[in-house]
């Protein structure tokens, strides 16, 4: 069992015995959560750097910020931990060319929730881990999958690099927009995967809920999305019950429901809504809502049932890697479960998709979007 895990030493483990020094490379609530880590393992902290245009004399938790160069000049060999996410290629490109000349590990620290990614995490949960493996659809989908899980227990960026798809081959291999007739955007942001949606299925869809529950991005949304009666947007959090829920409300993709950790001043209410509240027979539903995804998918039992096409974030909560694809195949065993991690480092755009395997040849029938 669990053959295809071949790192048993965490990050953590790594950087407590090394006999170099550490650096954190990143500002932010990522370093914040880092540092909270290497307090608890007793893991010394060398110092701070940023990108060049970052650093102008800040200090960071009593560290003063370096540039990598001026760290470079001091010091001959050091360990660097990077400590915010990386999207876009050029900083991808960036962080592994500075992985080219020092060790560099992005230890994982989960989005929501506490504990940590450990092989020890894992053969806690070996039965499920293994279970989801068995269930997963291709080849590329079970190399992913171990990918990701090697990744998140050692902190190393190669596993991601070897492992990152391309989000066009997801829509021509997995999900068919064109055959959705009805899309679900829980945790719908700005927009953007709404417009994406657009485009993939060339406007061809009987309707569009988009669920956003951030008073700000919500407007935003409203602002980017063309007019169209056939798009409803809901100012809600996804959920498995309609009602209110406290919510902190950061204008931004960290957005997420309220937790006793939270001052309350920071907490608003907000409605939460159920998919199957909305539409009890969706086609396609993205759900990428901060940790509330098995909530989400609960809401959306009736839609899953009759064989909805899925797109779920796997890398909020440690657990969600396999309990969400097995909550999933619960619902409806009969959909084939698909793993793609896109463009990221760390291992967040990890994502499960779900769908049935339909004819190559897209069939259009549907009204076009309207001019």
């Amino acid at each position: 069992m669990l053959e295809f895990i071949t790192e048993k030493e965490s990050s953590w483990s790594f950087l407590k015995k090394t006999d170099l020094p550490i650096f954190i490379y990143g500002m932010g609530d990522g370093a914040v959560k880092i540092m909270n880590v290497f307090d608890r393992y007793g893991i010394p902290l060398s110092g701070i750097f940023a990108s060049d245009e970052f650093v102008r004399g800040h200090s960071f938790c009593g560290h003063l910020v370096h540039t990598l160069s001026q760290i470079e000049r001091l010091v001959d060999d050091f360990v660097i931990v990077l400590a915010f996410g990386a999207g876009y290629q050029s900083l991808y490109d960036r962080i592994n060319d500075i992985a080219s000349r020092h060790i560099l590990l992005a230890p994982d620290v989960p989005v929501v929730g506490d504990g940590l990614f450990t092989y020890e995490y894992c053969l806690e949960n070996a039965e499920k881990i293994q279970r989801v493996y068995d269930l997963l659809e291709d080849d590329f989908s079970k190399q992913t999958y171990a990918d990701v899980i090697n990744f998140r227990i050692s902190g190393k960026i190669d596993y991601l690099n070897r492992c990152t798809a391309e989000k066009g081959d997801i829509f021509s291999e997995i999900i068919r927009p064109w055959e959705s007739g009805i899309y679900m955007d829980m945790g719908a942001y700005n927009g953007d995967t709404v417009l994406e949606f657009i485009s993939q299925s060339k406007g061809c869809y009987e309707r569009i809920y988009a669920v956003e529950p951030d008073s700000r991005n919500f407007r935003r949304m409203t602002k980017n999305l063309p007019t169209d009666e056939r798009i409803s947007l809901i100012n809600a959090a996804a959920w498995d019950e309609n009602t209110t829920l406290g919510f902190e409300d950061k204008s931004g993709r960290q957005s997420r429901l309220g937790t006793d950790s939270i001052r309350p001043a920071k907490i608003k209410e907000v409605a939460a809504v159920t998919g199957d509240s909305l539409c009890e027979n969706a086609g396609y539903i993205k759900m990428d809502v901060e940790g509330a995804e098995m909530k989400a998918i609960a809401g959306c039992r009736k839609s899953i049932e009759k064989g909805a096409s899925l797109a779920i974030a796997l890398y909020h909560r440690n657990e969600d890697i396999f309990e969400l694809p097995l909550a999933v195949h619960e619902i409806n065993p009969n959909l084939k479960l698909y793993i793609r991690h896109l463009l990221y480092i760390p291992a967040w755009e990890t994502n499960l998709y779900a769908g049935r395997v339909a004819d190559p040849a897209p069939i259009v029938s549907r009204r076009p979007l309207m001019s």
